[in-house]
């Protein structure tokens, strides 16, 4: 915009009013004659004002006109800031156009006095929400890589410019004929902070940079964190699995203080099935907790772009690494709760509590979060670690049965690790409850963050994690190399599972080059530590002749201690066995019975000979029982 109107920051809202006049009367942006406004219609409202279609002229044409409740000094002048915002990124395809002002007839709006309404381009679907909600049964994934395409390459064009949006959630971007239009640079949000935004945080509380939520304040008692490019990305972030979902986050919970706590304690939505890992990845990167580990929207942009290169009509291969996700409806009224005023109390105190002072402000329909302090709950968690977490087969059902018998609830020892993170085995076992759900949601980005912490301590079983999370691009891209180096030292440390898994590097050739002899004793060594995967891993170099001579005899005994354990592959690796008599007699009930027991498990290889077995039934007259 020309620089030639000049304007002086002053309280008296008359001066900012009369700088919009003098743009219009210099046809610095259109003035619409609203005159020649027709079926104008409320569409929405918010604490800023309300929004209206309006058709032009009797044509076809319609625009979106937006207006404002209280048209203070505050008000004018961030309308003023947006329409010079809206001037900078206007070229965009992506972004909601600003077409001009119309000043309306005074009975326009009863609830607002004057002056102007902002006429905007329309978008014929609606908020994204709305459009999600009504067409996400029918959007291939290409079409919601496209949307998540057009929303990140929209954002990054403002940062381009220097704007920073802070206020991005599925209600204020908008759809326009399957594309995405980004609206509203932060103006509610800006407006609604001069009149008690604090208070209306939690409509919106899943999008919102969880550090702000922290609040704590310098020497000057200025707030020591404001919201910045690297917030906006922690909203794409939000945005991006709201695709792939097609509601909103956390829609089964009420928007309170209680979800804001869990937030701030690492909390984020499980993946969809039938996710694209490397979308996943994507997001996970974006909703870190910390801002500096956030990619920056350029990158974002480009990798949502090479997925969508690599294969345009974006075939998915299901991760193996997803849960389900209970995606069941709730009512709309329970998805926003009403605010109250304790709660910008609460925001203002996060930076001073402590995790304990936060659980206390936690509701509990069944207080099975509640810390008993009748009960040695050191003694349990030590149980685990040494019983469970050594063992490595199954370990979620093992600690969710232990703990039963111990009448002690999840939820308890998950508040108590909480509590208690001065152990780097406590460190990384509260990284395992967040990695498999247990006491809390699936958290894989929190878990990853917990087993880094640990393996910076030199815990054996936090390398062995981490290891993992490198070797399948778990919450990090695959990296072989660090996979290799922390197995390693994994190793070193004596640590069953950690030596098994570099015995499996020099196998496969993962990190580092091909040494089948080095990986036979490193799995021997393994197995006799009690490694379940190690007697596996032993079993199939005996079956094969890995780095040591062929003996079926042994591979067979093998197989079956670490089937007889609950080891799925040992299972349907000793089911094969019988099904082909491969150095013991052929036994097809047998063979049926290892089969059913792994692919139980979710094992993929026994649930496909499972298919052929049950085909074979119909066709054969072998009976299986």
């Amino acid at each position: 915009m020309s620089n030639n109107i000049e304007l002086n920051t002053t309280e008296n809202s008359n001066e900012w009013i009369n700088w919009i006049d003098e743009a219009i009367t210099k046809h610095y942006f259109k003035h619409y004659e609203y005159k020649h406004f027709n079926d104008i219609q409320e569409i929405g409202s918010g604490g800023f004002g309300k929004v209206y279609r309006a058709n032009w002229k009797n044509s076809d044409k319609f625009f979106a006109l937006k207006s404002f409740f209280n048209l203070n000094n505050a008000t004018v002048k961030e309308i003023v800031n947006e329409l010079r915002l809206q001037r900078e990124v206007d070229f965009h395809e992506n972004v909601i156009r600003f077409c001009g002002i119309t000043t309306p007839d005074q009975e326009i709006q009863n609830d607002n006095p004057k002056k102007y309404l902002l006429v905007m381009e329309y978008a014929d679907s609606g908020t994204l929400r709305d459009y999600l909600k009504e067409n996400f049964d029918n959007l291939t994934w290409n079409e919601k890589l496209k949307l998540a395409f057009q929303l990140t390459h929209a954002v990054s064009c403002l940062h381009d410019e220097g704007i920073v949006h802070r206020d991005l959630h599925s209600n204020n971007v908008l759809v326009h004929q399957n594309t995405i239009k980004l609206a509203d640079f932060g103006l509610s949000r800006r407006i609604e902070e001069m009149t008690n935004y604090q208070e209306r945080l939690f409509g919106v509380i899943p999008y919102v940079d969880p550090k702000v939520l922290v609040n704590q304040r310098n020497d000057d008692n200025q707030q020591s964190y404001s919201l910045d490019e690297k917030s906006d990305v922690y909203s794409i972030g939000i945005l991006l699995w709201e695709i792939s979902s097609g509601h909103p986050p956390f829609h089964d919970k009420p928007y309170d203080q209680s979800l804001a706590i869990e937030i701030l304690q690492g909390l984020r939505e499980n993946p969809i099935p039938d996710t694209p890992e490397n979308y996943m990845n994507i997001y996970t990167d974006c909703w870190n907790s910390e801002p500096d580990n956030r990619p920056p929207i350029k990158q974002v942009v480009s990798e949502l772009k090479a997925i969508i290169a690599k294969d345009p009509n974006t075939t998915v291969r299901p991760s193996k690494h997803l849960l389900n996700t209970n995606t069941a409806e709730v009512p709309k009224s329970n998805m926003y709760n009403s605010f109250h005023g304790e709660l910008s109390q609460i925001i203002q105190e996060f930076g001073t509590m402590n995790t304990k002072e936060m659980l206390s402000l936690m509701p509990s329909n069944d207080q099975t979060n509640k810390i008993d302090e009748n009960k040695n709950y050191s003694v349990i968690v030590d149980k685990i670690i040494e019983d469970i977490l050594n063992m490595r087969s199954n370990e979620k059902q093992e600690i969710l049965s232990y703990l039963e018998e111990q009448n002690t609830t999840p939820q308890e020892i998950f508040s108590w690790l909480l509590n208690n993170q001065q152990n780097s085995n406590y460190i990384d076992l509260l990284g395992n409850f967040y990695y498999s759900g247990i006491g809390t949601n699936v958290n894989k980005q929190k878990a990853i963050e917990l087993f880094q912490k640990a393996a910076n301590l030199g815990n054996n079983i936090a390398q062995y994690d981490l290891g993992n999370c490198y070797l399948y691009g778990i919450g990090v891209n695959i990296d072989y190399n660090k996979a290799f180096e922390l197995f390693k030292k994994s190793a070193e440390g004596e640590y069953p599972e950690g030596i098994a898994q570099l015995g499996n590097c020099y196998d496969n050739e993962i990190g580092t080059s091909i040494d089948r002899e080095k990986a036979f004793e490193l799995y021997r060594k393994a197995a006799n530590l009690g490694s379940i995967p190690g007697i596996g891993n032993l079993a199939y170099c005996y079956q094969y002749g890995i780095g040591t001579d062929i003996s079926e005899h042994k591979a067979f005994e093998l197989y079956q201690k670490a089937a007889n354990l609950g080891y799925d592959i040992a299972q349907c690796r000793l089911a094969y066995m019988f099904e082909i008599g491969d150095g013991i007699d052929k036994d097809m009930d047998k063979a049926y019975h290892w089969y059913k027991k792994s692919a139980e498990q979710g094992n993929r290889d026994a649930q496909n000979k499972l298919k052929r077995f049950k085909i074979r039934k119909k066709h054969s007259s072998c009976k299986i029982n």
